[in-house]
């Protein structure tokens, strides 16, 4: 079958999707973008998804291309035509086509790309555990936009496959693990409590982190939102890293140094369950939303 494409107001041949040459997200990075799950082939977390796309919209002062409802329908279509059942949808919004001028235009008008496809997670990932390494935070200081602005993470990303890692934990100049270059980072310390970097401008808000931190709170397990160091980190008892496409994946090594033996750890476990407890639930409640 055929993958199928939204480009700007078309569904298209996924071969066949084009953008203009002077699309100012191709020239410049000027737009932001988003990756949402789909489980059974619905949207897990959209609200949240399309909150966080308003604010990085918001943030740069692009117009939505269309109404959230709107938008909401597109992404159907797209999960559907390409009968996607687990896997992820994308969509990129840049402030449109113009002659190639740093200032941005006057009246621009917004671009939107969707695309979708089946994904599934290594199980193997999760049962054996993953490894990190840690290098230099190069990004720039508003990370909490959800940039199509990727150079610093794809070289970080690069920089753990080069290493034979999963992931790179970027650190910033004072010794502190901002976040990975597609993932959020969290440890355990070895009292039992469960700790992520506070939100600002240097990580971007997760939608799975925040999913992960209701579910911790729910279930009473401690938890701290706060800075962590690349030495605290060495002497976790546990570490896990959260995205979208990885959900929770538990790091058994960072840099050389092994952690646990080299094996998952029970708070990672605890949590994995909790999570697929909620996208059943999730699920469930979608399903009976559109029966009636």
């Amino acid at each position: 079958m055929s993958r199928i494409a939204y480009v700007n107001g078309r569904y298209v041949r996924h071969r066949q999707a084009t953008v203009h040459v002077e699309d100012r997200g191709y020239q410049f990075a000027d737009g932001v973008y988003e990756v949402i799950a789909v489980r059974g082939g619905h949207l897990i977390d959209r609200g949240p998804h399309l909150d966080r796309l308003g604010r990085s919209l918001g943030e740069l002062g692009i117009a939505w291309p269309m109404s959230r409802g709107a938008l909401s329908v597109v992404l159907n279509q797209c999960v559907r035509r390409n009968r996607v059942d687990d896997g992820i949808v994308y969509l990129q919004m840049s402030r449109g086509v113009a002659r190639r001028d740093h200032a941005i235009p006057a009246n621009p008008v917004s671009s939107l790309v969707v695309t979708a496809r089946n994904q599934t997670m290594a199980p193997e990932h999760f049962e054996a555990g993953i490894r990190v390494v840690t290098i230099s935070d190069i990004r720039w200081k508003r990370c909490d936009i959800k940039s199509i602005s990727l150079l610093p993470n794809v070289l970080a990303k690069q920089a753990a496959k080069d290493r034979g890692a999963f992931e790179a934990w970027q650190v910033d100049e004072e010794g502190f693990v901002t976040e990975g270059s597609s993932t959020n980072a969290w440890i355990v310390t070895p009292d039992g409590v469960l700790v992520t970097r506070h939100l600002g401008t240097s990580i971007l808000s997760g939608i799975t982190r925040l999913v992960f931190l209701d579910l911790a709170r729910r279930h009473n397990i401690t938890l701290v939102e706060r800075s962590f160091s690349r030495d605290e980190a060495l002497e976790a008892s546990e570490a896990f890293l959260t995205s979208t496409t990885s959900c929770i994946l538990p790091v058994v090594q960072i840099d050389d140094h092994v952690l646990r033996n080299g094996r998952p750890g029970p708070m990672t476990r605890r949590l994995r369950a909790l999570y697929d407890e909620y996208i059943d639930g999730l699920r469930v409640g979608l399903v009976g939303a559109r029966k009636r």
